[in-house]
């Protein structure tokens, strides 16, 4: 059955639809049974990178997109949960599961130690505060000896593929399969998050800080909230991305570029909204991807100056995103929000 793009857009956008269901489980289907429509290792890799930043924006969208805290420093999160799932399977012999959850509660920690000064600050203040905590953290992992400094941290290699041990050597399909879980997963979570009394909270205090206050709510509670949700998912991709490279440094998983890669294609695709950050990822991981392929050590960092002029253009132009492009409007439940008010 083909969907019209009225149908799509008005499921976008959020509207209750006869046939919403359809077009989610059809959603599903396609993305179930897509590695085998492209069978390639190199197709695979680049659906596990779509994945892996869809799932990280979402995250960030959470923080920068409802509830306006634009952040350069996920790239803590993101490290905190590959260090730790790695060390755990390292020293204790934790299995990646079990280093994943221990990794997302230290990290939503953090973030909550971390966002408690940092949030008494606005707009680029608080940005530029995130980028130089983002700094601090990486230094710190680069002269820690016992996490390997530099030289970085390559789990133990278990023979033969183990879902226990997130190890599959012989095909990627598994860890898209656990991406793909994970993103439907954080997707619903969201989902139920837009709708919800925490939801307009956040909206509130994107939209006035002042207002929000005045109306009695606790922004820095609800901001506190929204960055230990945020850094809980951020920190669990850290864990899978570790199992997939199998090698982990300071220099990968603290790299700048991450923070502002997660917090571009969350822009790129729509800022608050639901499915913004996986457009945005789509569009971006496919430039950076076939842009190395096509150009090689010639075109390095040719990736980079499409990013500059994707965010020119956005600024300019669409500030709403690609979803803004496609006419896709913001439209929340008006019975859920006049339930909340």
């Amino acid at each position: 059955m083909l969907l019209s793009y009225g149908a799509l857009k008005a499921f976008l956008d959020g509207e209750t639809m006869k046939n919403q269901w359809t077009i989610v489980l059809g959603a599903i289907a396609v993305g179930a049974v897509l590695p085998y429509v492209f069978p390639g290792p190199f197709p695979r890799h680049v659906m596990i990178m779509v994945l892996v930043y869809a799932i990280l924006g979402t995250a960030w969208n959470i923080l920068g997109g409802y509830a306006g805290q634009v952040s350069l420093g996920h790239a803590v999160y993101f490290g905190i949960g590959a260090y730790t799932s790695t060390m755990a399977f390292i020293v204790w012999r934790l299995n990646p599961w079990v280093g994943m959850v221990l990794g997302a509660v230290i990290a939503a920690s953090v973030a909550i130690l971390m966002g408690y000064p940092t949030f008494k600050l606005r707009g680029f203040y608080f940005a530029i505060a995130t980028i130089a905590l983002g700094e601090m953290f990486r230094i710190l992992f680069v002269n820690w000896e016992w996490v390997g400094g530099a030289v970085g941290l390559e789990p133990p290699i278990i023979k033969g593929d183990r879902l226990m041990s997130m190890q599959f050597h012989l095909s990627k399909v598994p860890y898209y399969y656990i991406l793909f879980i994970m993103f439907l997963c954080v997707l619903a979570l969201v989902r139920v998050i837009e709708r919800s009394k925490l939801g307009y909270y956040f909206r509130a205090v994107k939209d006035s800080h002042e207002a929000a206050l005045s109306s009695g709510i606790d922004t820095t509670q609800v901001k506190l909230v929204a960055v230990a949700i945020s850094a809980f998912i951020t920190s669990m991709v850290g864990t899978v991305y570790a199992q997939y490279l199998l090698y982990i440094d300071p220099y990968v998983v603290f790299a700048g570029s991450i923070s502002v890669k997660v917090c571009l294609v969350a822009i790129l695709g729509g800022e608050g909204r639901l499915m913004g950050p996986f457009f945005g990822s789509v569009v971006l991981v496919l430039l950076s991807e076939y842009s190395r392929v096509l150009f090689g050590g010639t075109g390095r960092g040719i990736d980079l100056i499409i990013y500059g002029w994707l965010i020119v253009f956005v600024a300019a132009f669409q500030p709403r995103g690609i979803l803004g492009l496609l006419g896709l409007k913001k439209q929340y439940a008006p019975e859920v929000m006049r339930k909340h008010a």
